[in-house]
């Protein structure tokens, strides 16, 4: 892998299981912010995840409106 390459899976969590991993539907696969490949649904193994970010739902936007 290349230096300073960012991927990113975008997609539903679905559920996660005691050791972390991860079943995400709908997925995405970003490389440095263009699109490469709709993924759906796939399993994340635990050491594979540097990091997780959550967006907010719609109705927690209204809220603060």
């Amino acid at each position: 892998m290349d230096v300073g390459v960012v991927n990113v899976v975008l997609g539903f969590l679905v559920s996660v299981d005691g050791y972390m991993n991860l079943q995400i539907a709908s997925a995405e696969e970003w490389i440095d912010d263009k699109f490469v490949a709709n993924l759906g649904e796939i399993l994340i193994r635990c050491n594979n995840v540097l990091y997780i970010r959550g967006v907010p739902e719609e109705n927690d936007q209204a809220m603060t409106q």
